[in-house]
């Protein structure tokens, strides 16, 4: 069987980011994957697909104890309205299912919003295909795409 994740593994390379993927059972949430990886919640930043009024996306990385604040992700971008679109659509958008998207590899190279509480750590994330997590330094994941690094997450309910 091929590797599933190998895109995501070459885009990595490409960018000069060293990345650790890692097999993993099937989690059903969030806290069951950190579990799962033996790392606290707040480890494993989630990237969220995040649609804007003109069609265009952006990538939201949201460390996985906090939740993303609509009203600081807005002020960031500078826009009036910006939602989640539906999952097809993210799919068309990054090339990925959701629970697998990943802002390395994907089919366009949208904008990259990190939240402020993933600089200076290991972070996982999703490795483009269900089963394994990717695990990367986040400073060199946020210079490598040039992301824009700001407070856009609150308390997860």
């Amino acid at each position: 069987m091929s590797d599933p994740t190998i895109g995501v593994r070459e885009a990595a390379r490409e960018r000069g980011l060293s990345v650790d993927v890692r097999e993993r059972p099937a989690a059903s949430s969030l806290d069951e994957a950190a579990e799962l990886l033996g790392i606290p919640s707040a480890s494993i930043v989630k990237t969220l697909v995040v649609k804007r009024s003109d069609d265009t996306y952006l990538f939201a990385l949201v460390p996985g104890d906090r939740a993303i604040s609509w009203p600081k992700l807005r002020a960031v971008v500078g826009v009036n309205k910006l939602r989640l679109p539906e999952p097809e659509r993210a799919r068309e958008a990054t090339g990925y299912e959701r629970g697998t998207i990943v802002p390395i590899g994907s089919s366009t190279a949208w904008p990259i919003y990190a939240d402020e509480r993933i600089v200076g750590t290991r972070i996982a994330m999703g490795a483009g295909a269900h089963g394994y997590s990717l695990f990367v330094d986040a400073d060199d994941l946020i210079s490598a795409y040039d992301a824009v690094v700001a407070d856009i997450t609150a308390d997860r309910p």
